[in-house]
């Protein structure tokens, strides 16, 4: 099974987004999917994180939710203040055996989706980052097209690649509608960034069936 890590310019950039728009066209394609969210903060009034949920209901391959979502979190904080906060401690031991579930599923593709930005902290020592690197994966970038995003996404593109990790690409999602000069923001990190960019998302309030990124993204992993 392919595991690929999907992490954001920042929070709220489209990581969710992104990944059920790839869970859609990777299952249109014919491809097994399952999908992981380790750790989320923020939950609805059944007590659960509707990132998760979506990453559970768009995978082709049924999985509990508590495989799905390992560290769910109350407070829409960032998770180490939550996790305080509810008196736990996010372990990365926990995540890598929670993964390593995940990765034993009968499935062709794993998408993992990070919390936050890419230096997301678990506690005061480590790093979701940290966690990724531990473990290898290749990472797939969502940039939030914004005010802010080519700061952004250059230095989340440099910490990536000072890591050692394999950075597949990156997706320019749309998040703001009347976000001044788009294009050509988009085209400036197209030409800045040293990997490519491997679709643009519309501004539009739910996920469509895009089986063009999924294909541009099983491309780049098997180039």
């Amino acid at each position: 099974m392919q595991t690929i890590f999907i992490t954001g310019t920042d929070t709220d950039a489209g990581k969710t987004y992104v990944a059920v728009t790839l869970l859609q066209g990777l299952k249109a394609l014919g491809y097994r999917t399952v999908a992981q969210k380790p750790v989320a903060a923020g939950v609805n009034d059944t007590g659960f994180n509707t990132d998760a949920l979506q990453l559970q209901q768009h995978a082709t391959e049924p999985l509990s939710y508590d495989l799905v979502n390992p560290y769910c979190l109350t407070d829409a904080v960032a998770p180490h203040l939550a996790a305080k906060k509810a008196g736990l401690c996010i372990e990365p031991a926990i995540l890598t055996k929670e993964l390593q579930k995940l990765q034993n599923v009968d499935a062709d593709i794993a998408l993992v989706e990070g919390a936050g930005g890419w230096l997301l902290p678990l506690d005061d020592n480590n790093t979701m980052a940290d966690w990724v690197i531990e473990h290898q994966l290749p990472v797939l970038l969502v940039v939030g097209m914004k005010l802010g995003c080519l700061n952004h996404a250059l230095l989340t593109v440099r910490e990536i690649e000072r890591s050692g990790l394999k950075l597949l690409g990156w997706v320019a999602n749309c998040i703001d509608p009347d976000m001044a000069y788009q294009q050509e923001n988009i085209i400036y990190l197209q030409q800045q960034l040293t990997v490519p960019c491997l679709g643009v998302l519309p501004y539009q309030f739910e996920p469509q069936i895009n089986t063009s990124l999924a294909a541009t993204l099983i491309n780049t992993i098997q180039s």
